[in-house]
């Protein structure tokens, strides 16, 4: 599978699906503003509806590269909308997901359901088994994942997590301090010191 030739790109996680609270969907267009405005472009899973819709189209409208990576079997749930930006088709979630993490320079998760939390925890394992170093990063709008820090506290406090690993994911409060978190990043030095003959296992 090739992966396409992309450089500065910000993977975004999110969801499909408008919140009822504006504020959410008011942080994805903020966000879309902040990634452009900073230098970067976006890599997110494709849909064209939702937060994940108001991202791509914020970061569009503000001259920033997109690129969707859409599985076929979710164009009719998610959308796809090809005036957004560059689209490739891929076969499975394995696919998509491995070209958003080969693609992107950083990861930035924004308010979402099982989906969104099952990426933003997955690459953050993949983190702590030193399959990338890249940043991280949670925003926590309106003390979304506020519940998810105080679980990943609890896995410290309990012994299942070291404190660094803890570390892996940087939580901001606006779209702005997130992308700027991303400049000042640096991956916990105590993670697995694991060597991979590929990038990225499946």
């Amino acid at each position: 599978m090739a992966t396409p030739n992309n450089s500065n790109l910000v993977c975004v996680f999110c969801a499909s699906h408008d919140s009822n609270d504006s504020s959410h969907n008011e942080a994805a267009e903020a966000l879309g503003r902040e990634i452009t405005k900073a230098g970067y472009g976006l890599v997110y899973g494709g849909g064209g509806k939702g937060l994940m819709g108001r991202v791509a189209n914020s970061v569009k409208n503000s001259g920033g590269d997109v690129l969707g990576i859409m599985p076929r079997a979710l164009t009719t749930v998610e959308g796809c909308d090809i005036n957004i930006g560059r689209v490739v088709m891929v076969d499975s979630m394995h696919e998509r997901k491995t070209m958003m993490s080969e693609s992107a320079t950083a990861f930035i998760a924004l308010p979402g359901g099982l989906g969104t939390l099952e990426e933003l925890l997955e690459i953050s394992t993949w983190s702590l088994l030193s399959i990338h170093s890249k940043p991280v990063i949670v925003v926590n709008t309106n003390g979304y994942y506020s519940a998810l820090g105080d679980l990943l506290d609890k896995a410290v406090e309990s012994g299942f997590m070291k404190q660094e690993n803890r570390d892996i994911l940087k939580f901001c409060d606006t779209p702005e301090e997130a992308v700027a978190a991303i400049k000042n990043y640096k991956a916990p030095s105590k993670r697995f010191d694991l060597k991979w003959s590929s990038g990225t296992p499946m």
